[in-house]
């Protein structure tokens, strides 16, 4: 007979494994909310299995299973009184650390300063988390938490998340685990892991946590027949997956497969709807909603999820860059399966299989990625994603993933800094230069091309490109392009804005030292490159040649005229100016941008080229230095996205494997590659 213990009095020389009978799963259960935590778990729910909040454990499925394929999931009675024989759900445990809405700011106070919201607190306990599961919260873990800047909500609700995991003892007609290299099998992440047998569970523990938890309960030592029964378990659902699909390589075909036709195929199956973003446990491009009350007094910022499904996800001031089907899906496909492998080290898909039950149509992702990749021409492979023991023997206990900030900036790190508007004037009829003042060090010690987030209350904060910066603030050339764009531009002397920044990375001025520079920008476009003027008069001795070709609408649509005619007749830079329409007023030239380049002597094989406008004019400007010599290496632009959070976390901004606001927004071509030409990418 063998001898009931506590894990309290268990001794280093005894087992690493325990039994915890069926019925003492309620005290388990019982113990963690007794402990102060929010638990959560499956529970039956409108006609599924949903992750809810539980009181007790007779809230969990017994008896319960989905039976799903592509573009079905349906509940179904097992016949038999098991807890936790069921597929993933719709729902993901990101929901609890990472919510559908958020508030994130809250403007309050005559100084209209806003403040970052405080995150709840309540510890909670995830009961029921799968091995796919929890290379998802790794997933999160690494874009949310350990990038260069952390989401300080996200951060908090991570805390202090107890985490129990099951073993997978079925599999769903959609997994697909076993090809991404995350389960079914349990390895770590967890602080106690269960193996569900008829009678009980074979219990793990992984974390200091974890132990605490089973403190007291009354646990018995595994025989040798319990530990063969859960490893030959969860074997039989990595048979019943069948063969992995053959991932080596695959990112970097999908990534060459960008113009395949198989993208307008899937296209008119899909509906945009969205469900395949919703469900996915690793996605997290999210947007901003701006509220307020009736007399503008108070006002917060939530942020919610969104989905690059959504027409408006992609759209900027200048137009929308993924106005087709096929362009969103190959963003999302592409994204989850191969950028984000250089983006956070690991796929963003941990083979779940919920976005294929959920899809109305039944659009098998994991159907397309193999046919995509297949189109594409050969490339290096990727690394292979690391395989998983068939039959894995009892883990040692493991270290869970620490999520904890790990001296990271956040958000909050990057504060909002107010600054005092002391002059404004109009450049064009919907263009305004605002001048304003701040003593934030880091405001001042900006760079050529980086941007700032302009915020004022109940209207979205856009990104704004600085276009001067001084010993005591900083000018923003800004057009009037949408509501919130026109309250900013509207702002009078001494009124507040808050900005954030500077944020992304800006012009190369050190490479211009000893070469020709050409500027080539349109409109708008001028703005961006003012700085990058400034500082290369600054070190005018050491520049060769500096040509500048600017391009407008009209001659009343140019910027910064005074200062450009200053400039030309000082002789420090050669200044060529064009319009697209003139009246009898303008003695200039009249064409496209691209014209006046051809009129400019330069010694290509030591020009560099700094480009800013409508990327059909770069794309357009492009051409013409690739025929006049200059390679990529030496032709940078700066590109338009749109932008909700500026440091890489709302997802909106992405091109290829870059996040425009973060890794840009000044680019090599040879950086870009042939994306750069790729539509709706």
């Amino acid at each position: 007979m063998v001898t009931q213990v506590t894990a309290t009095n268990a001794s280093a020389t005894e087992p690493e494994t325990w039994f915890l009978a069926r019925q003492d799963l309620a005290t388990l259960i019982a113990r963690l909310r007794d402990g102060g935590r929010q638990v959560i778990g499956p529970t039956v729910r409108d006609g599924a299995i949903m992750l809810d909040e539980i009181d007790s454990v007779d809230a969990l499925p017994v008896g319960w299973s989905i039976d799903n394929a592509p573009g079905r999931a349906r509940l179904v009675e097992t016949g038999n009184q098991r807890t936790f024989d069921q597929p993933p759900g719709p729902t993901s445990w990101k929901q609890w650390t990472y919510p559908p809405r958020v508030t994130q700011l809250a403007w309050e106070g005559e100084e209209r300063q806003p403040r970052l919201e405080a995150s709840p607190s309540a510890p909670k306990a995830f009961v029921g988390v799968r091995a796919c599961e929890i290379a998802a919260l790794g997933v999160q873990d690494r874009v949310l938490l350990a990038g260069p800047v952390a989401d300080p909500d996200y951060v908090a609700r991570r805390r202090d998340n107890l985490v129990v995991a099951v073993e997978c003892a079925v599999a769903g007609g959609t997994c697909f685990c076993t090809s991404m290299g995350t389960g079914p099998e349990l390895r770590d992440g967890f602080d106690l892991a269960l193996s569900e047998l008829h009678d009980g569970f074979v219990v793990r523990v992984g974390t200091p946590a974890g132990q605490r938890a089973i403190a007291g309960l009354p646990l018995l030592p595994t025989t040798a027949d319990q530990v063969s029964q859960a490893q030959a378990s969860v074997a039989r659902v990595r048979a019943t997956m069948g063969e992995p699909l053959p991932m080596e390589g695959v990112p970097e075909r999908l990534i060459a497969a960008a113009e395949s036709p198989r993208w307008a195929e899937i296209a008119e199956r899909c509906l945009s709807c969205t469900n395949c973003t919703l469900v996915c446990p690793t996605c997290f491009c999210s947007s901003v909603t701006q509220r307020s009350d009736l007399d503008g007094e108070a006002a917060t910022a939530e942020r919610k999820w969104d989905s690059c499904f959504t027409l408006d996800f992609a759209r900027v001031a200048g137009g929308n860059f993924r106005t087709r089907t096929e362009d969103r899906y190959r963003q999302w496909l592409t994204h989850k399966f191969g950028t984000w492998w250089p983006q956070f080290g690991s796929s963003g898909c941990v083979g779940c299989g919920r976005c294929i039950a959920w899809c109305p149509v039944g659009i098998d992702v994991r159907e397309e990625v193999m046919a995509v990749s297949a189109t594409a021409p050969a490339v290096p492979a990727a690394p292979a994603v690391p395989a998983v023991p068939a039959v894995p023997g009892v883990p040692t206990p493991v270290t869970k993933a620490v999520v904890e900030p790990r001296g990271v900036a956040t958000p909050n790190e990057l504060p909002w800094a107010q600054a005092m508007v002391v002059d404004s004037w109009r450049e064009t009829a919907d263009v305004v230069t605002l001048r304003l003042n701040t003593d934030d060090a880091r405001l001042l010690a900006g760079q050529p091309g980086q941007f700032v987030m302009a915020g004022l209350p109940a209207v979205s904060a856009p990104p704004i490109s600085v276009s001067r910066f001084h010993g005591d603030g900083l000018e923003l050339t800004i057009r009037a392009a949408g509501p919130a764009t026109a309250q900013i531009t509207s702002l009078e002397r001494g009124a507040t804005l808050a900005l954030r920044g500077p944020l992304g990375r800006g012009w190369p001025v050190e490479m211009a030292e000893g070469r020709d520079v050409m500027i080539i920008t349109g409109g708008i476009g001028l703005a961006p490159l003012r700085p990058l003027i400034d500082a290369l008069l600054a070190k005018r001795d050491r520049i060769a040649r500096i040509h500048l070709a600017y391009g407008a609408r009209t001659p009343a649509d140019r910027l910064f005229t005074a200062e450009l005619d200053r400039l030309a007749q000082s002789g420090v830079m050669d200044i060529a100016q064009t319009v697209d329409r003139a009246g009898p007023e303008w003695l200039g030239r009249v064409g496209v941008v691209t014209q006046v380049i051809d009129r400019v002597m330069c010694s290509c094989d030591r020009t560099i080229a700094f480009i800013c406008g409508p990327e059909r004019m770069m794309q357009a400007t492009v051409d013409v230095l690739h025929e006049r010599g200059v390679p990529d290496e030496r032709i940078f632009v700066t590109l338009e996205r749109h932008m909700d959070c500026g440091v890489g976390l709302c997802g909106h901004c992405q091109l290829g494997r870059f996040f425009v606001c973060k890794d840009g927004p000044v680019f090599s071509l040879a950086e870009l590659g042939p994306g750069f030409e790729i539509e709706g990418l």
